[in-house]
Order: C-alpha cells, then sequence, then structure tokens
C-alpha cells in the first residue's frame, strides 16, 4: 500500500446527492491512506428519467450500466454501486473488488404524525415506488392508499412535510447515510417486512483484474458484509429474479458465527397478497458456501410454489419493482 500512496484515483459515481454521499465515504477512506482521488460524476438511465417507473424505463442495471461502461474504457479506475442496485450477472470484464461495511439493510416507515404502519389512520397515503414495499405494506394494512412515487430522499420526505403524503417507506440505509436518521418512525423487519436483496451494503466495481486497484481497496473490504450479501445474491440469481423482482431476503451472521439467510418471494396478482419465506444457516462460511446457501434458500422457496409466484407478477401485466 506504502508504495502505491500519492497515485490518483478516479473515483466514478451517480450524481445524485445519497450516490454522492456514499462514494464520499469510500472517498474518504482513500485520501485517508495518502490517495489523490478525483470524484467523477456520471448520469445514468435511472437518473435522467425521474418521472417515469423505473420498470418501464427497463431492465436491471438502470443504475449502473453507464459507470460500468466508462469502467470499461477506463475513463474510471472504480465504480461505487448500492449493491441492490446490481444485476446478478456481472459484466463480462468486470468484477466487484470490495464491499465496505454495510449499513442497517431494512427499510422504514417515515410518517407525518409519527405514528407506525399499523397505527395510521384508515386511507392513509402511503409512498414508495417498489411494489416489494407495496405488497408488504397491503399485507398489514390493505385499506391503505399506495402513491406511486420516484425522486430522492428530500423530494419524497417533503410530499410527507407538505402533507400531500401521510408517510413514505424507505431504506433505512439511505436516511441514515444522509444523516437524516432522525426521520425514522419506524423500523420494517423480518418477518413481516423483507428489505431487498443487498439492501444497505455498497460495492465497489473494477476493471477485471485491474491489480492496482484491488491492492488500493483491500483495507475497506468487509468480509462479513461481502458473504451476507453473496448468500442473498445466490437466493436472487436462483429464483431467475432481476433486482426489480418481487424477493426480499436478509443474510446476516449469528453470535455463534453461523452465516444465516431468509428470502421471501411476493404476490399480489389478482388482488390477493401472497408470501412464502424461507431460512437456512451455514457454520462454514466461505464465499462458496455463501452462495451454496443462497441456492438452498432458493430451493426451499421454489418447493413452495415460488415460481408460480413470480410467473403470475410477470404475466399480471405490471413489471415488479
Amino acid at each position: 500500500m506504502g508504495k502505491l500512496a500519492g497515485e490518483m484515483v478516479r473515483v466514478g459515481t451517480r450524481g445524485s446527492q445519497l450516490a454522492r454521499t456514499q462514494t464520499g465515504h469510500v472517498i474518504d477512506q482513500l485520501r485517508s491512506f495518502g490517495f489523490e482521488v478525483q470524484e467523477v460524476i456520471i448520469s445514468t438511465r435511472g437518473d435522467q428519467q425521474q418521472t417515469v417507473p423505473i420498470a418501464q424505463i427497463g431492465n436491471d442495471g438502470v443504475f449502473v450500466r453507464e459507470l460500468e461502461k466508462a469502467l470499461l474504457e477506463e475513463r474510471i479506475d472504480l465504480a461505487v454501486h448500492s449493491l441492490k442496485d446490481l444485476p446478478t450477472a456481472m459484466t463480462p470484464g468486470l468484477e466487484f473488488a470490495c464491499t465496505p461495511p454495510r449499513a442497517t439493510p431494512f427499510d422504514v416507515l417515515v410518517s407525518r404524525d409519527g405514528v407506525g404502519l399499523r397505527d395510521l389512520p384508515a386511507d392513509a397515503r402511503v409512498g414508495t415506488a417498489s411494489i416489494r414495499r407495496r405488497i408488504q405494506i397491503r399485507a398489514v394494512r390493505p385499506d391503505l392508499q399506495i402513491v406511486a412515487i420516484r425522486g430522492n430522499v428530500d423530494s419524497r420526505l417533503k410530499r410527507v412535510d407538505e402533507r400531500e403524503l401521510d408517510a413514505v417507506v424507505l431504506a433505512a440505509a439511505g436516511l441514515e447515510r444522509l444523516g437524516r436518521a432522525d426521520c425514522i418512525t419506524e423500523v420494517l423487519q423480518p418477518p413481516d417486512f423483507w428489505p431487498a436483496v443487498a439492501q444497505g451494503a455498497l460495492v465497489v466495481q473494477i476493471k477485471e483484474a485491474n491489480q492496482r486497484v484491488q491492492e488500493i481497496l483491500e483495507p475497506i473490504h468487509h468480509p462479513a458484509t461481502y458473504l451476507s450479501t453473496v448468500s442473498e445474491r445466490a437466493l436472487l440469481a436462483s429464483l431467475a429474479g432481476g433486482c426489480l423482482a418481487p424477493i426480499g431476503s436478509w443474510g446476516r451472521f449469528e453470535a455463534d458465527g453461523e452465516l444465516s439467510l431468509g428470502g421471501c418471494v411476493l404476490s399480489d396478482a389478482g388482488g390477493k397478497v401472497e408470501m412464502l419465506t424461507a431460512s437456512c444457516s451455514s457454520q462454514v462460511c466461505t464465499s462458496e458456501s455463501a452462495f451454496l446457501l443462497g441456492r438452498e434458500v432458493a430451493e426451499k422457496l421454489l418447493s413452495q410454489g415460488a415460481q408460480e409466484l413470480l410467473d403470475l407478477m410477470r404475466d399480471g401485466g405490471e413489471p415488479p419493482h
């Protein structure tokens, strides 16, 4: 590391406040190691079309493809992503170099009057752009009005402050990283409310076999986050689900050192909310065992009829996000 200190590192990021804040944590660590860092802001399709539902913009990768192109063209040395935005299939020529420590993985409710999901008034208006969140909200409170929203964290919170919405559901990690955790009314956790696969985790992506950048990033890598998210993403891939599918998962290390993984598949096709859940654990903690753990939980879900639920959602004419 010492011989590399002082070198310039070009770090690619989306231009949103949250993306730049998340990337800033990585940049600060690199600078603390003695590197010169240049932040390179790259606009993605997902950022350019703020009023269009994500599933109508394209399939997986709407927030990452332009960054990946910059890596392949060597316009940047590394890109910082929210891992939940990454497709499960790696883009040829690229690889993950490290996963920093994970923030809180769960969703949270931010309500105008400081009440939890179960205590919101009848017919309250709750904002979310995620079909995974929408289905789980309906499972708890079928009477609520779900309002599709997009935009940055501040714009979503503003709609609550201005009484356009009674509440919004957001990722805890984003609020924490932006210093807005004081807005959180309720943390929504399994078994009632499952987070997106790899939610709360960042990943640093680089061009394949770039040993110089791999060495630079090694001190930032957090093995527990890496193994947990490997298991979650293996579950997602085994269910043939992209990052827009109505699938939730949570991998974590227990006190005894076991890697535990739970997952769910959701559907509200035909107006009926259905949720399948399964979990397993592994005493062996390697990338291979984490991957196999994800496949094992996926197989349990498939044995319960997960594929049928996913097919129903696809055939129902509403893209799952």
